[in-house]
């Protein structure tokens, strides 16, 4: 398969939605402060709020994902799109702690589906030559939506919370461009035994299949969408390490950077620099995506990921540690570039364990052990800050799960240049 002019309609679509998923996590984050005077809540609190959304999303992703194997790729990222930004559009209309907790659980439970499907749904549409580094790429839309969220925050802080978070609804009118641009998995539609209409996906992807093709079906297509085919004994080894790396590398990435505005003013930053120092670190999150793109095509997934997550830990070290503000924004620019390339490269080779008829069900456990994490690891650092821990051990605490993480994912196999099951 060439990359054609299709590819990258596709490529604008999926990123988008990348975009809006990472901006929707975030959107309530950065006016924590007008969230918990609105409703006066504690740190704790507070921290449920912001969990929510990963809250909903651990069911969510464990139901979306087989369907997804089942019904197909396509028909789970549109009508799940279409319930998360009905849901999130009430959100901003919740009158007490309670409603506005329930709402965003409901959200994130409809965010899912897209959100589990995107990156397996992505690897099954792009060349096998470029779907290593196209998946990485994609994952930059992690860090634009980080500066969506920073951005609509600052132009709408002054109007509340909720237009904040009516913002993030209205987004949602994007799945429109994805029906007309994306279509159906030719991988999935194989499995199904629909081998006219995957002839008919590939010809409008540049491949010449001539009319009446049938296709190879992989073994046991028929147990599509079952999850308990992630604990047979050719992948029960496989599937606990990626259980662990996505728990314990979420844990490290997300731990800090939902309390990383609160932590930065611990050290005297204004809500305004804190802000700033975020969206710069946004930035450098760039070209760590763009350095990994190249590595993970010449040296390979598991190295790559390695080498990366070892850069993050002493760049977060450096920041534990840190003595004045030069040496506090080095060390975060560090920590930004490494561990987010990290995450571009995981998110295609966590992608790439498992064949079709399990692809985006093996997925949604990942993304439910990395949501585990979401919902947990806030908590639990908003109650150390709340004990009065101090910065550099609330820090060191969180970079022990990324040590874990690397361990964890050093005995995983490697997948570059291999093609999809």
């Amino acid at each position: 398969m060439r990359f054609t002019p299709a590819h990258v309609r596709i490529v604008i679509a999926m990123f988008v939605i990348f975009v809006i998923e990472s901006w929707e996590q975030l959107a309530l984050v950065y006016v924590a402060g007008d969230v918990s005077n609105h409703f006066g809540l504690d740190e704790t609190k507070l921290g449920l709020v912001l969990s929510a959304v990963a809250i909903g999303m651990i069911p969510g992703a464990l139901v979306w994902g087989p369907i997804a194997d089942r019904v197909g790729r396509r028909p789970v990222t549109i009508v799940s799109f279409i319930a998360y930004g009905v849901i999130a559009a009430l959100v901003p209309l919740a009158p007490n702690f309670e409603a506005l907790v329930g709402l965003r659980v409901l959200s994130g439970f409809a965010l899912a589906g897209a959100y589990t499907v995107v990156f397996p749904y992505f690897l099954e549409l792009m060349p096998s030559k470029q779907r290593g580094r196209a998946a990485v790429l994609l994952s930059i839309g992690w860090p634009i939506g980080t500066l969506v969220a920073i951005g609509v925050t600052s132009l709408f802080h002054d109007a509340g919370w909720q237009v904040v978070a009516f913002a993030a609804a209205v987004a949602c009118l994007w799945v429109i461009v994805v029906a007309f641009w994306v279509p159906e998995s030719p991988y999935f539609l194989v499995s199904r035994g629909k081998h006219e209409r995957a002839a008919k996906v590939l010809r409008g992807l540049g491949v010449a299949v001539a009319p009446g093709t049938e296709f190879v079906r992989e073994a046991q297509a028929d147990k599509a969408g079952n999850p308990l085919q992630l604990l047979r004994k050719d992948m029960r080894r496989r599937t606990l390490l990626m259980l662990i790396v996505n728990f314990a590398f979420n844990w490290g990435y997300w731990g800090l950077q939902v309390w990383l505005p609160t932590l930065l003013q611990e050290r005297g930053l204004t809500l305004a620099d804190s802000l700033g120092f975020v969206a710069i670190s946004a930035v450098f999150m760039i070209p760590g995506y763009l350095a990994a793109a190249w590595c993970t095509k010449r040296f390979g997934r598991k190295p790559t990921f390695v080498a990366f997550l070892v850069g993050a830990i002493l760049g977060g070290v450096l920041f534990a540690v840190s003595w004045d503000l030069p040496s506090l924004y080095v060390a975060n620019f560090v920590m930004s570039f490494f561990i987010l390339g990290g995450w571009g490269v995981w998110n295609t080779w966590n992608g790439e364990f498992y064949p079709t008829r399990v692809r985006a069900a093996g997925y949604s456990w990942a993304t439910a052990a990395q949501l585990i994490s979401n919902a947990i690891a806030p908590v639990a650092v908003g109650a150390l800050l709340a004990a009065s821990v101090s910065f550099t051990m609330t820090v060191l605490f969180i970079l022990v799960f990324l040590v874990i993480a690397v361990l964890a994912a050093v005995t995983l196999p490697e997948t570059e240049g291999k093609p999809l099951d």
